[in-house]
C-alpha cells in the first residue's frame, strides 16, 4: 500500500524522492515530503499524481538534511492535496507521515479535538493534531507527547514524525504496519520496504509491534511506549539493488515474466541437492509430518497458489490440505483437526489479512510456516518457520514470479513431505528434473511471446468481456489467468471450472466472447473438449492452451510436457503474457493498475 522514506544526516531530497519512486510499485495516488535543512528553513511539498508531480512542484533550493516522504493509497477521504502526507498539526510544529488505518479516530476527534482546525479529511491529520495538544497541554517533548498519543491510538501505523523544535530527530513508531531502519555512516533511513534504499544501505534494523524509536544521524534508541528500552539486532540483507530495476525493459511485469526460467533454476539449486533430493530444513519437515491436516491461508495470487499447493500435498504427502481465504479466517475462524499446521504463502510478507490469521493460530498454539519472497518480513518474524521463495524483488504490481515461485516451493516441501512418510508417489517424484523441464518450458514461451502479443490484439483488447475455464489443477490456473487479465486490462474475466459454465453462466456467453480453455489434465481432456464445443456453438472465440501430448493440430497455444502437478509452472506463463499484452496495447500503465497496491498492508 503507501509507501515511506525518511533520513536524517544526509541530503534527504533525493534520497527519499529515489526511494519513494522505487515505492511506486506499492499503488498510491499522491505524494509529499518535508524537508527542514536545520538552518531554521523548512519545505512542505505535496502533490496528487505521480511522483515526477511532485519532483515537478519543487524548486531547486528545496534541500535538507533531515525529511520524511510518502505515497499514499487513499482510504481515508479523496486524492487531493489536503489529504496527501505529511499531515501537520494547527500550529506547524509537527509534521507526520502515517502507513496504516487509525481505527478511533472519530473517537479521538470527538473527545480531545474539539475547536481543533483540520484541514484534511484523514485519519493521519488527527494523530498529528492530537500529538501536538498533548505537548501544549501537558507542557512536554515531542516525543513524550508523541508516545503518549500513542496511548491512545488503536489501529495499524507505521509513523514518522519530526517536531520542528528538534529537527535533528525522526522520531518512528510501529504496529502491523512494515518499517525497517537503515544504518549508513553518518546518517541513518527509515522505510517501508527496504527494495527503495538498498542503494543507501544494506544493514538494517527490523522493528517490532509496539516499537518505538528517536532517530538522529549517529545514534537511534528503540523502546516501548512505556518507555522500555529494547534491543533490536541489524543484519545484512542480501539483494542486489540492481535487480529491482527494469533493466531496459519498458515494462516491470514483463521483465518479471521472463525471469521466471531463472527462478525455477535458482530454487533447484537451492532447496534440492545434485541427486535432486530436497534439502528443506529437517525442522520444518518434522514439525509438519506430524499434522493431521494442513491449512493453507492466502490472498489474491497467492490463494491460487495455494489452490495449486492443496493438490500437490495431498498427492505427494498424502495430507489432506485446505486452502482458505485469510481475509475470511481472520474472523470466522475454521473449525480445526487435531494436529493442524498453517502455511502462509505472502510475497510481501506483510499482508494484513494474513497476519490476522497468523495471529489468532499463535493464541492457539498451532505451528505455522511462511513461504515469502521477502525475508525478514513480519509473517516470516512471526511464524515458526520460514522458507524464502527467493525469487528477487517483484516490483509490478501483479505478480508473476511469486506465483510460480509459491507452486515450486510448495513442491518442493511436498516431496521433503512425502519422502519423510515413505510416501510412494513422492519417492518417484523426479522434481530436479521436473524443474528442469519448467525452466526450459517457461523459456521456450516468453521467447515466443509474439504469438501470445498478436491473440492478445485479436481476441482480447477489442472485448469488455473473457472467460478461463479448465478442470482440476487447471481451474486454480483458470482463476489466476482471469485474475491477471481482470487486474491490469480491465477486461471483466471470469475463471470457472469448465462443467460449471453450463450450469447458469454460459449465458453470459454471445458472438466474440473470449473463452481461453486450458487442457493439462488426460483424466478429463475429453470432457473439457465437450465444454469448449459448448461455448463455440453459441459464438465463443476459443483460445486453448494445452500440453503437446493433449494437443491437436486446430490448437492455439502447444505447452511441452511436463508432470501434471507441475504444469500450472507452464500453463499460467501465456495467461501472464496474454493480460500484459491487452493491458499494454490499450495503452494502459501495465506495473500500475488502477485502485490496486502491491503489499496490501490494511485488513
Amino acid at each position: 500500500m503507501c509507501g515511506i522514506v525518511g533520513v536524517v544526516g544526509k541530503p534527504a531530497r533525493d534520497i527519499i524522492l529515489k526511494g519513494l519512486t522505487n515505492l511506486e510499485y506499492r499503488g498510491y495516488d499522491s505524494a509529499g515530503i518535508y524537508l527542514n535543512d536545520l538552518k531554521g528553513h523548512e519545505y512542505l511539498t505535496k502533490a496528487v499524481g505521480r511522483i515526477r508531480d511532485l519532483k515537478n512542484k519543487m524548486t531547486p533550493d528545496e534541500q535538507g538534511l533531515v525529511g520524511i516522504g510518502h505515497t499514499r493509497w487513499a482510504t481515508h477521504g479523496k486524492s487531493t492535496v489536503a489529504n496527501a502526507h505529511p499531515q501537520f498539526d494547527e500550529t506547524h510544529r509537527f509534521y507526520l507521515v502515517h502507513n496504516g488505518v487509525i481505527e478511533n479516530y472519530t473517537q479521538l476527534r470527538e473527545k480531545y479535538l474539539k475547536g481543533v482546525d483540520f484541514k484534511s479529511e484523514t485519519d493521519t491529520e488527527v494523530a498529528v493534531q492530537l500529538i501536538s495538544k498533548i505537548a501544549r497541554d501537558k507542557n512536554i517533548d515531542g516525543f513524550t507527547a508523541f508516545k503518549e498519543a500513542l496511548k491512545l491510538i488503536k489501529g495499524s501505523y507505521a509513523f514518522l514524525l519530526i517536531d520542528n523544535t528538534k529537527p535533528d530527530h525522526v522520531y518512528i513508531a510501529k504496529n502491523k504496519s512494515p518499517m525497517r531502519l537503515g544504518l549508513g555512516k553518518g546518517f541513518n533511513i527509515i522505510a517501508s520496504d527496504a527494495v527503495s534504499v538498498l542503494d543507501q544501505t544494506k544493514t538494517f534494523v527490523d522493528l517490532n509491534d509496539g516499537d518505538v524509536g528517536d532517530i538522529t544521524k549517529d545514534n537511534y534508541t528503540i523502546e516501548t511506549i512505556d518507555g522500555k528500552k529494547v534491543t533490536r539486532k541489524p543484519y545484512v540483507l542480501h539483494m542486489d539493488a540492481n535487480a529491482a530495476s527494469k533493466g531496459g525493459y519498458e515494462f516491470y511485469m514483463l521483465k518479471e515474466i521472463d525471469e521466471q526460467p531463472a527462478v525455477m533454476r535458482r530454487l533447484s539449486q537451492d532447496y534440492l541437492d545434485e541427486d535432486g533430493e530436497p534439502t528443506v530444513d529437517p525442522k520444518i519437515v518434522n514439525a509438519i509430518s506430524k499434522a493431521d491436516h494442513l491449512y493453507i491461508f492466502a490472498a489474491g495470487t497467492s490463494y491460487h497458489a495455494g489452490l495449486v499447493g492443496k493438490a500437490l500435498f495431498e498427492n505427494f504427502a498424502n495430507i489432506p490440505t485446505e486452502v482458505g481465504y485469510a481475509s475470511e479466517a481472520g474472523y470466522h475462524f475454521p473449525m480445526m483437526s487435531k494436529h493442524p499446521f498453517f502455511i502462509f504463502l505472502t510475497q510481501s510478507g506483510e499482508t494484513a489479512d494474513s497476519r490476522v490469521v497468523l495471529q489468532q493460530a499463535i493464541k492457539r498454539h498451532i505451528p505455522s510456516l511462511t513461504m515469502t519472497n521477502v525475508e525478514g518480513s513480519t509473517l516470516s518474524r512471526e511464524a515458526d518457520y520460514t522458507m524464502l521463495l527467493n525469487a528477487g524483488p517483484e516490483i509490478a504490481v501483479a505478480s508473476t514470479k511469486a506465483y510460480t515461485a509459491q507452486i515450486a516451493l510448495q513442491a518442493i516441501l511436498a516431496k521433503a513431505l512425502g519422502e519423510k512418510l515413505n510416501v510412494k508417489a513422492a519417492k518417484d517424484f523426479q522434481l530436479k528434473h521436473e524443474l528442469a523441464i519448467a525452466a526450459e518450458g517457461m523459456q521456450q514461451i516468453v521467447d515466443g511471446k509474439e504469438k501470445m502479443e498478436k491473440i492478445s490484439k485479436k481476441y482480447l483488447v477489442p472485448s469488455r468481456n473473457a472467460f478461463y475455464i479448465g478442470r482440476g489443477i487447471d481451474h486454480a490456473v483458470a482463476l489466476e489467468g482471469a485474475l491477471k487479465l481482470k487486474e491490469v486490462s480491465y477486461i471483466q474475466t471470469e475463471g470457472f471450472a469448465a462443467a460449471e459454465l453450463k450450469h447458469g453462466t454460459i449465458s453470459l456467453i454471445e458472438k466474440g466472447t473470449p473463452v481461453i480453455a486450458l487442457i493439462n489434465d488426460p483424466v478429463t481432456a475429453d470432457l473439457t473438449r465437450g465444454n469448449i464445443e459448448e461455448v463455440a456453438s453459441r459464438g465463443a472465440s476459443v483460445i486453448t492452451i494445452v500440453s503437446k501430448k493433449l494437443a491437436n493440430k486446430n490448437d492455439d497455444i502447444v505447452l511441452p510436457n511436463i508432470d501434471y502437478y507441475l504444469s500450472p509452472l507452464l500453463t499460467v506463463v501465456p495467461a501472464q503474457l496474454l493480460a500484459y499484452y491487452a493491458s499494454k496495447d490499450k495503452g494502459l500503465d501495465v506495473d500500475k493498475p488502477r485502485n490496486l497496491a502491491k503489499s496490501v498492508t490494511v485488513e
